[in-house]
Protein backbone atom coordinates (compact mmCIF):
# COMPACT_ATOMS: atom_id res chain seq x y z
CA UNK A 1 0.00 0.00 0.00
CA UNK A 2 1.49 3.40 -0.92
CA UNK A 3 2.09 5.39 2.14
CA UNK A 4 1.11 9.44 1.24
CA UNK A 5 3.42 11.96 1.46
CA UNK A 6 3.27 14.32 4.77
CA UNK A 7 1.45 17.16 4.19
CA UNK A 8 -1.80 15.72 2.23
CA UNK A 9 -4.74 13.40 3.41
CA UNK A 10 -5.70 10.09 1.41
CA UNK A 11 -7.21 11.60 -1.49
CA UNK A 12 -4.05 13.49 -2.64
CA UNK A 13 -5.35 16.62 -1.69
CA UNK A 14 -3.30 19.32 0.33
CA UNK A 15 -4.08 19.35 4.25
CA UNK A 16 -6.10 22.12 5.15
CA UNK A 17 -6.78 24.34 8.22
CA UNK A 18 -9.53 21.71 9.07
CA UNK A 19 -7.75 18.92 8.61
CA UNK A 20 -5.03 21.07 11.10
CA UNK A 21 -8.03 21.56 13.72
CA UNK A 22 -9.50 18.06 13.24
CA UNK A 23 -5.88 16.90 14.73
CA UNK A 24 -4.83 19.29 17.58
CA UNK A 25 -8.91 18.68 18.81
CA UNK A 26 -9.43 22.46 18.71
CA UNK A 27 -11.54 24.55 16.64
CA UNK A 28 -10.39 26.41 12.94
CA UNK A 29 -10.62 29.96 15.21
CA UNK A 30 -7.83 28.40 17.99
CA UNK A 31 -5.65 27.12 14.53
CA UNK A 32 -6.44 30.66 13.42
CA UNK A 33 -5.46 32.07 15.71
CA UNK A 34 -2.26 29.99 16.44
CA UNK A 35 -0.91 31.02 12.41
CA UNK A 36 -1.68 34.61 12.63
CA UNK A 37 0.31 34.59 16.48
CA UNK A 38 -2.29 35.68 18.68
CA UNK A 39 -1.44 36.34 22.06
CA UNK A 40 -4.57 35.23 23.66
CA UNK A 41 -3.94 30.96 22.68
CA UNK A 42 -2.14 29.42 25.79
CA UNK A 43 1.34 27.80 25.40
CA UNK A 44 -0.13 24.36 25.61
CA UNK A 45 -2.57 24.67 22.92
CA UNK A 46 -0.09 26.51 21.04
CA UNK A 47 2.33 24.14 20.72
CA UNK A 48 -0.42 21.12 20.19
CA UNK A 49 -1.75 23.33 17.20
CA UNK A 50 1.82 23.82 16.07
CA UNK A 51 2.69 20.21 16.73
CA UNK A 52 -0.34 19.28 13.93
CA UNK A 53 1.29 21.67 11.36
CA UNK A 54 4.33 20.30 11.47
CA UNK A 55 2.75 16.61 10.66
CA UNK A 56 0.67 17.63 8.25
CA UNK A 57 3.07 20.02 6.43
CA UNK A 58 0.16 22.30 6.57
CA UNK A 59 0.55 25.93 4.73
CA UNK A 60 -1.32 28.45 4.84
CA UNK A 61 -4.09 30.12 1.67
CA UNK A 62 -1.27 32.96 1.77
CA UNK A 63 -4.06 34.68 -0.74
CA UNK A 64 -6.70 34.15 1.50
CA UNK A 65 -4.67 35.87 4.08
CA UNK A 66 -4.08 38.54 2.76
CA UNK A 67 -7.09 38.92 1.27
CA UNK A 68 -8.93 39.00 4.68
CA UNK A 69 -5.89 40.86 6.44
CA UNK A 70 -6.02 43.41 3.32
CA UNK A 71 -2.26 42.73 3.26
CA UNK A 72 0.12 41.15 1.02
CA UNK A 73 3.11 41.16 3.04
CA UNK A 74 4.98 41.93 0.28
CA UNK A 75 7.32 45.49 -0.09
CA UNK A 76 7.91 46.52 -3.83
CA UNK A 77 11.25 47.81 -4.05
CA UNK A 78 12.38 49.97 -7.65
CA UNK A 79 16.17 50.95 -8.40
CA UNK A 80 17.54 52.82 -11.05
CA UNK A 81 20.22 50.69 -12.15
CA UNK A 82 20.62 47.10 -10.65
CA UNK A 83 23.54 46.72 -12.81
CA UNK A 84 25.53 49.61 -10.71
CA UNK A 85 27.17 47.07 -8.20
CA UNK A 86 26.47 49.49 -5.45
CA UNK A 87 22.74 48.28 -5.70
CA UNK A 88 22.93 44.56 -4.77
CA UNK A 89 23.90 45.22 -1.22
CA UNK A 90 21.10 47.62 -0.61
CA UNK A 91 18.57 45.13 -1.75
CA UNK A 92 20.15 42.49 -0.06
CA UNK A 93 19.82 44.91 3.03
CA UNK A 94 16.28 45.38 2.39
CA UNK A 95 15.38 42.03 1.72
CA UNK A 96 17.35 40.59 4.86
CA UNK A 97 14.82 43.16 7.03
CA UNK A 98 12.39 42.64 5.34
CA UNK A 99 12.01 38.05 5.93
CA UNK A 100 13.00 39.48 9.76
CA UNK A 101 9.82 40.97 9.22
CA UNK A 102 7.60 38.07 7.47
CA UNK A 103 8.02 40.20 4.14
CA UNK A 104 8.70 39.26 0.78
CA UNK A 105 10.50 41.71 -2.08
CA UNK A 106 9.65 42.29 -5.10
CA UNK A 107 12.41 44.33 -6.88
CA UNK A 108 12.01 46.58 -10.30
CA UNK A 109 14.54 48.34 -12.08
CA UNK A 110 13.90 51.67 -13.36
CA UNK A 111 16.55 51.90 -15.70
CA UNK A 112 16.56 55.62 -14.08
CA UNK A 113 13.86 56.39 -16.65
CA UNK A 114 11.04 58.43 -15.45
CA UNK A 115 8.86 56.49 -17.52
CA UNK A 116 10.03 53.29 -16.99
CA UNK A 117 10.12 53.85 -13.04
CA UNK A 118 6.55 55.29 -13.10
CA UNK A 119 5.00 51.91 -15.17
CA UNK A 120 7.07 49.97 -12.46
CA UNK A 121 5.13 52.10 -9.84
CA UNK A 122 1.84 51.19 -11.61
CA UNK A 123 2.98 47.52 -11.80
CA UNK A 124 3.88 47.22 -8.07
CA UNK A 125 0.52 48.83 -7.44
CA UNK A 126 -1.49 46.87 -9.30
CA UNK A 127 0.12 43.91 -7.22
CA UNK A 128 -1.34 45.31 -4.07
CA UNK A 129 1.93 46.09 -2.22
CA UNK A 130 2.27 46.61 1.51
CA UNK A 131 4.86 49.44 0.83
CA UNK A 132 7.32 50.76 -1.52
CA UNK A 133 10.79 51.54 -1.53
CA UNK A 134 11.86 53.79 -4.24
CA UNK A 135 15.23 55.41 -5.64
CA UNK A 136 13.99 58.61 -7.33
CA UNK A 137 14.60 59.05 -11.09
CA UNK A 138 14.85 62.81 -11.92
CA UNK A 139 11.86 64.63 -13.12
CA UNK A 140 8.30 65.05 -11.78
CA UNK A 141 5.59 61.69 -11.60
CA UNK A 142 2.44 62.14 -13.77
CA UNK A 143 -0.65 63.85 -11.88
CA UNK A 144 -2.53 60.98 -12.91
CA UNK A 145 -0.04 58.58 -11.05
CA UNK A 146 0.45 60.95 -7.86
CA UNK A 147 -3.70 60.77 -7.47
CA UNK A 148 -3.46 56.99 -7.59
CA UNK A 149 -0.88 56.64 -5.00
CA UNK A 150 -2.46 59.16 -2.71
CA UNK A 151 -5.73 56.82 -3.64
CA UNK A 152 -4.66 53.46 -2.11
CA UNK A 153 -2.83 55.01 0.37
CA UNK A 154 0.60 53.06 -0.22
CA UNK A 155 3.23 54.54 1.90
CA UNK A 156 6.99 54.90 0.15
CA UNK A 157 10.36 55.39 1.47
CA UNK A 158 12.88 56.68 -0.63
CA UNK A 159 16.42 55.40 -0.93
CA UNK A 160 19.45 57.41 -1.10
CA UNK A 161 17.36 60.13 -3.18
CA UNK A 162 14.72 62.95 -1.84
CA UNK A 163 11.93 63.91 -3.27
CA UNK A 164 9.37 65.68 -0.93
CA UNK A 165 6.38 65.96 -3.47
CA UNK A 166 5.76 62.22 -2.72
CA UNK A 167 7.22 61.51 0.69
CA UNK A 168 9.37 62.91 2.99
CA UNK A 169 10.35 59.97 4.47
CA UNK A 170 13.99 58.86 2.79
CA UNK A 171 16.92 56.77 4.42
CA UNK A 172 20.06 58.42 2.57
CA UNK A 173 23.52 58.24 3.14
CA UNK A 174 25.51 61.55 3.96
CA UNK A 175 26.31 62.61 0.62
CA UNK A 176 27.95 66.45 1.51
CA UNK A 177 30.14 64.80 4.19
CA UNK A 178 31.35 62.71 2.24
CA UNK A 179 32.18 64.40 -0.77
CA UNK A 180 33.27 67.24 1.73
CA UNK A 181 35.78 64.82 3.43
CA UNK A 182 37.04 63.43 0.30
CA UNK A 183 38.36 66.96 -1.50
CA UNK A 184 39.60 68.29 2.31
CA UNK A 185 41.67 64.84 1.69
CA UNK A 186 42.54 65.68 -1.66
CA UNK A 187 43.63 69.17 -0.29
CA UNK A 188 45.86 68.07 2.08
CA UNK A 189 47.85 65.34 0.05
CA UNK A 190 49.32 68.43 -1.89
CA UNK A 191 46.39 68.65 -4.80
CA UNK A 192 45.19 72.43 -5.28
CA UNK A 193 43.55 72.21 -8.60
CA UNK A 194 40.93 69.66 -8.02
CA UNK A 195 38.12 68.27 -10.35
CA UNK A 196 34.57 66.89 -10.01
CA UNK A 197 33.01 64.53 -12.30
CA UNK A 198 29.48 64.77 -10.26
CA UNK A 199 26.17 62.47 -11.00
CA UNK A 200 23.24 63.84 -12.86
CA UNK A 201 22.57 67.46 -10.35
CA UNK A 202 18.85 67.17 -10.95
CA UNK A 203 18.59 64.28 -8.20
CA UNK A 204 19.11 65.20 -4.79
CA UNK A 205 22.38 62.86 -4.17
CA UNK A 206 24.25 64.22 -6.88
CA UNK A 207 23.59 67.96 -5.86
CA UNK A 208 24.67 67.08 -1.91
CA UNK A 209 27.71 65.60 -3.54
CA UNK A 210 28.22 68.78 -5.75
CA UNK A 211 27.99 71.05 -2.94
CA UNK A 212 30.13 68.86 -0.45
CA UNK A 213 32.92 69.77 -3.39
CA UNK A 214 32.20 73.24 -3.84
CA UNK A 215 32.25 74.18 0.42
CA UNK A 216 35.59 72.28 0.72
CA UNK A 217 37.26 73.73 -2.27
CA UNK A 218 36.28 77.16 -0.38
CA UNK A 219 37.26 75.89 3.35
CA UNK A 220 40.59 74.77 1.79
CA UNK A 221 41.17 78.23 0.23
CA UNK A 222 41.11 76.40 -3.11
CA UNK A 223 39.46 78.46 -6.38
CA UNK A 224 36.33 76.68 -7.91
CA UNK A 225 36.98 76.64 -11.50
CA UNK A 226 33.55 75.74 -13.62
CA UNK A 227 35.73 74.10 -15.88
CA UNK A 228 36.60 71.78 -13.77
CA UNK A 229 33.14 70.29 -13.54
CA UNK A 230 31.65 67.78 -15.92
CA UNK A 231 28.06 66.10 -14.80
CA UNK A 232 28.29 62.57 -15.42
CA UNK A 233 24.88 60.02 -15.31
CA UNK A 234 26.57 57.51 -12.43
CA UNK A 235 27.38 55.34 -15.44
CA UNK A 236 30.73 54.20 -16.99
CA UNK A 237 30.54 55.72 -20.27
CA UNK A 238 30.43 59.01 -18.90
CA UNK A 239 33.14 58.98 -16.37
CA UNK A 240 35.33 57.76 -20.15
CA UNK A 241 33.98 61.24 -21.59
CA UNK A 242 34.56 62.92 -18.10
CA UNK A 243 38.41 62.06 -18.09
CA UNK A 244 39.00 62.97 -21.73
CA UNK A 245 37.42 66.68 -21.22
CA UNK A 246 39.32 67.29 -17.84
CA UNK A 247 42.32 66.29 -18.71
CA UNK A 248 43.27 69.23 -21.15
CA UNK A 249 42.33 71.34 -18.29
CA UNK A 250 45.16 69.61 -16.19
CA UNK A 251 43.64 68.82 -12.80
CA UNK A 252 45.99 67.69 -10.43
CA UNK A 253 43.34 65.91 -8.16
CA UNK A 254 40.20 64.08 -9.04
CA UNK A 255 36.89 63.23 -6.85
CA UNK A 256 34.08 61.11 -8.99
CA UNK A 257 31.37 61.04 -7.72
CA UNK A 258 30.14 57.17 -8.25
CA UNK A 259 31.95 53.88 -8.74
CA UNK A 260 31.33 53.34 -11.91
CA UNK A 261 32.26 56.81 -13.42
CA UNK A 262 35.88 56.08 -11.47
CA UNK A 263 36.06 53.07 -13.79
CA UNK A 264 35.42 54.61 -17.08
CA UNK A 265 37.64 58.18 -15.88
CA UNK A 266 40.86 55.37 -14.94
CA UNK A 267 40.30 53.70 -18.93
CA UNK A 268 40.67 57.35 -20.20
CA UNK A 269 43.74 58.23 -18.12
CA UNK A 270 45.23 55.00 -18.98
CA UNK A 271 44.74 56.24 -22.55
CA UNK A 272 46.40 59.34 -22.38
CA UNK A 273 49.43 57.80 -20.33
CA UNK A 274 48.42 59.56 -17.33
CA UNK A 275 49.57 57.46 -13.88
CA UNK A 276 47.82 57.99 -10.36
CA UNK A 277 49.21 59.54 -7.99
CA UNK A 278 51.92 60.80 -9.88
CA UNK A 279 50.01 62.69 -12.76
CA UNK A 280 46.64 63.14 -10.45
CA UNK A 281 45.18 61.95 -7.17
CA UNK A 282 41.63 60.33 -7.17
CA UNK A 283 38.85 59.93 -5.02
CA UNK A 284 36.00 57.50 -5.60
CA UNK A 285 32.47 57.31 -3.70
CA UNK A 286 31.98 53.87 -2.36
CA UNK A 287 34.11 51.10 -1.86
CA UNK A 288 33.93 47.01 -2.69
CA UNK A 289 35.98 43.96 -1.54
CA UNK A 290 37.73 43.97 -4.94
CA UNK A 291 39.20 47.25 -4.80
CA UNK A 292 42.59 45.41 -3.22
CA UNK A 293 44.05 44.45 -7.01
CA UNK A 294 43.70 48.28 -8.31
CA UNK A 295 47.01 49.80 -8.35
CA UNK A 296 47.27 52.07 -6.91
CA UNK A 297 44.85 50.88 -4.07
CA UNK A 298 42.10 53.35 -4.27
CA UNK A 299 41.25 56.05 -1.73
CA UNK A 300 37.16 55.88 -1.28
CA UNK A 301 34.18 57.00 0.19
CA UNK A 302 32.80 54.00 1.67
CA UNK A 303 28.98 53.99 1.56
CA UNK A 304 26.92 52.10 4.13
CA UNK A 305 24.85 50.07 1.34
CA UNK A 306 23.75 46.85 4.03
CA UNK A 307 22.36 49.46 6.21
CA UNK A 308 20.62 51.63 3.90
CA UNK A 309 18.06 48.95 2.34
CA UNK A 310 17.76 47.60 6.02
CA UNK A 311 17.26 51.23 7.55
CA UNK A 312 14.91 52.10 4.64
CA UNK A 313 12.77 48.29 5.24
CA UNK A 314 12.20 49.38 9.51
CA UNK A 315 10.67 52.85 8.38
CA UNK A 316 8.67 51.60 5.84
CA UNK A 317 7.06 48.66 8.03
CA UNK A 318 6.15 51.44 10.59
CA UNK A 319 4.51 52.99 8.23
CA UNK A 320 2.51 50.11 6.39
CA UNK A 321 1.36 48.98 10.41
CA UNK A 322 0.15 53.01 10.96
CA UNK A 323 2.62 54.89 12.42
CA UNK A 324 1.92 58.51 12.12
CA UNK A 325 4.84 59.93 13.59
CA UNK A 326 6.42 63.16 11.97
CA UNK A 327 7.86 62.69 8.67
CA UNK A 328 11.75 60.96 9.32
CA UNK A 329 14.77 61.71 7.22
CA UNK A 330 17.80 59.26 8.61
CA UNK A 331 21.17 59.97 7.10
CA UNK A 332 23.76 57.30 7.31
CA UNK A 333 27.45 58.29 7.87
CA UNK A 334 29.96 57.62 5.16
CA UNK A 335 33.59 56.43 6.09
CA UNK A 336 36.53 57.82 4.57
CA UNK A 337 39.13 54.73 3.67
CA UNK A 338 42.44 56.52 2.75
CA UNK A 339 44.53 54.10 0.87
CA UNK A 340 47.35 54.93 -1.99
CA UNK A 341 45.36 57.11 -5.05
CA UNK A 342 46.05 60.37 -3.95
CA UNK A 343 49.91 59.74 -2.75
CA UNK A 344 49.82 61.14 0.95
CA UNK A 345 49.13 57.68 2.45
CA UNK A 346 51.90 55.83 0.34
CA UNK A 347 54.96 56.22 3.44
CA UNK A 348 51.85 55.71 5.89
CA UNK A 349 50.89 52.27 4.56
CA UNK A 350 54.88 51.19 4.08
CA UNK A 351 55.36 51.33 8.02
CA UNK A 352 53.09 48.16 8.50
CA UNK A 353 52.02 46.34 5.25
CA UNK A 354 48.55 45.42 5.42
CA UNK A 355 47.47 47.30 9.00
CA UNK A 356 45.07 50.00 9.32
CA UNK A 357 46.24 53.14 9.85
CA UNK A 358 44.08 55.64 11.98
CA UNK A 359 44.86 59.58 10.95
CA UNK A 360 42.73 62.54 12.54
CA UNK A 361 42.52 65.33 10.08
CA UNK A 362 40.35 68.54 10.66
CA UNK A 363 36.96 68.07 9.59
CA UNK A 364 36.99 64.59 9.12
CA UNK A 365 37.51 63.23 12.62
CA UNK A 366 39.26 59.53 12.19
CA UNK A 367 39.51 58.65 9.06
CA UNK A 368 41.17 54.81 7.45
CA UNK A 369 44.20 54.05 5.65
CA UNK A 370 43.69 50.45 4.57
Amino acid sequence: MRVPRSGTKKNGKAASIYDVARESRVSVFTVSAVINNKSHVGKKLRARVEEAIRKLNYRPNLIARSLAQQRTHTIGMIVPDIANPFFPMVVRGAEDAAQRHGYNLLLCNSDDTLDKEQNQIELLLSKRVDGILLTKAAGELRPGLRQMIQEVNTPFVLVMRTYPKLTKDAVISDDYQGAYDAVCHLARSGRRRIALVSGPLKVSNAMARFQGFHDALKAQGLRFEEKLVIEGDYRMESGYRAGHALFSHQPDGIYVANYLMTVGFLKAAEEMGLSCPEDFGLVSFDDYPWLGVFRPKLTTVELPKHQLGSAAVELLIERIGGSKKKAVVRKLQPELRIRESCGMALHLSRAEPGNAVSVVAPHLGAATIR
